[in-house]
């Protein structure tokens, strides 16, 4: 019996993928634990292994193809004695079926896709009529067949659906809850040869408030002289990170606590702890056992400060908090084409110097795109560092579902007043940002508090 190669979910919100590479050619046989194929998700390259043993018969999604749907079968495996032709045909033609993503002009939206069933006569009039009110100014839509057979059966304007799917694709998804929430108006074809009394009968779907949007890519463009600008398309990371950082913004209530936090006593206790570290011995030689930075110290404090306000170490959701036992802190790390956050997790229980080399572990691996998906997704809060570039301060934006986020501000020597004397110290500036659903005012206030009072006093770390 064929075996069918299914695009695997590599954590629990993936719900699609690059098919970056193939790593095996039709006709090759595997057996289980062979790697296959490699697989993009938004920031992370995973290899895909083979689970049953048999020979690629047909590979159907080729290499580079974005946007590829979880469970979708990519490739066919047959067994001794079958042929490819029996083993491709089915799954092929079902999952180009179901949601292949197709570009289509509105004119071609009123022929049916090939292999679809093609409309009864007393549903060809209305076809024809929503296809013309679709875009009446020659618009393109972007759906799949599957999503424009539903729309057209529902009375659905497809000009009204936002697509979710790859470049903003319309998908059976987005058609059905449409339907399903009336976020979408009828088309004008719902109606069409009906008598105007039995018009009166439908009720009229529920308004729905227009997404807020900029600019169009097209206005955009034409802002600027033809041939003045490249154009680099978005790759997955880059759309991944706009997304939520909108949702963030549009959805978390975000409030700002900036206070100034004096590091000599952790500098001076970085420096003492690196001068005392053992040496081991590499291939490369011997070297420090650790090297501690701010960053670690502050990936510490901002642990430790979570478990002394245990209030505030959660995560809101609808209908309940999260309280959350372990500080786990997920860290910024810039990357190329964007940035992603690994997580130290229950950085609270760990040595400086623990987290420390878990830390360059994870920002190579990062850098070089090898995370796992459970490395960077999650946490309890997050610690964003632009001291190095000489930012003073800055507030950075929440990523759900954490609560908080700590922007760090360069540490530099400031005048400060001491019992009427003004004394030389180096200040760092911290920024929290909340959400105000989930922390309130004074419980930010304590939070931050905590964070300065083990900066300040970074032994406290130690014990």
């Amino acid at each position: 019996m064929p075996i069918n190669v299914t695009m695997p979910a590599l954590s629990p919100t993936m719900e699609e993928g690059t098919l970056a590479k193939w790593l095996v050619n039709e006709g090759d046989k595997v057996s289980p634990g062979d790697v296959i194929a490699e697989i993009e998700t938004d920031k992370a390259t995973m290899e895909v292994e083979a689970v049953d043993e048999g020979t690629v018969a047909k590979i159907l999604v080729a290499a580079g193809t974005e946007g590829v749907k979880v469970n979708a079968t990519i490739a066919v495996l047959t067994v001794d004695g079958e042929s490819a032709s029996e083993a491709s045909g089915g799954a092929q033609a079902a999952d180009v079926k179901a949601d292949a993503p197709v570009q289509t002009s509105v004119e071609e939206a009123k022929a049916e896709p090939a292999g679809a069933a093609q409309p009864s006569a007393a549903s060809a009039q209305p076809s024809a009529a929503l296809a013309k009110a679709e875009a009446p100014k020659g618009d393109r839509v972007f759906a799949s067949p599957l999503a424009r057979r539903i729309a057209r059966e529902s009375g659905i304007d497809l000009a009204s659906v936002t697509g979710s799917g790859p470049q903003g694709r319309i998908v059976k998804a987005d058609v059905e809850a449409a339907s399903k929430g009336g976020a979408a108006k009828p088309a004008a074809a719902a109606t069409a040869g009906q008598p105007a009394g039995d018009a009166k009968a439908a009720p009229a779907p529920a308004a729905a408030a227009a997404p807020v949007r900029g600019m169009s890519d097209e206005t955009v463009r034409k802002l600027f002289p033809a041939g003045s600008f490249e154009e680099i398309p978005h790759d997955g990371m880059r759309k991944t990170i706009a997304k939520r950082l909108v949702e963030s913004k549009q959805t978390v209530p975000h409030f700002y606590l900036t206070v100034d936090c004096e590091i000599d006593a952790l500098l001076a206790l970085r420096k003492q702890l690196n001068e005392a570290a053992p040496m081991i011995r590499t291939e490369a030689g011997e070297k420090p056992a650790y090297k501690l930075s701010v960053n670690d110290m502050i990936i510490k404090a901002m642990a430790c400060a979570l478990k002394a306000v245990p209030d505030a170490n959660v995560s809101w959701t609808d209908s309940a908090m999260l309280k959350h036992r372990n500080a786990d802190v997920g860290v910024a790390v810039s990357i190329e084409g964007g940035l992603i956050t690994p997580i130290v997790r229950r950085a609270d229980e760990k040595t400086l110097s623990v987290i420390s080399n878990e830390m360059k572990d994870l920002a190579k691996r990062a850098r070089a795109r090898k995370l796992k998906p459970e490395e960077y997704q999650g946490g309890t809060t997050a610690v964003s560092n632009l001291g190095m570039f000489g930012i003073r301060d800055f507030a950075a934006v929440i990523n759900p579902p954490h609560a908080t986020i700590l922007a760090i501000g360069a540490g530099e020597e400031r005048a400060v007043v001491r019992k009427g004397e003004i004394k030389v110290a180096n200040i760092m500036t911290v920024t929290l940002s909340t959400d105000h659903r989930a922390v309130d005012g004074a419980l930010g206030a304590e939070l931050i508090s905590a964070f300065r009072e083990y900066i300040e006093n970074p032994m406290g770390m130690l014990v």
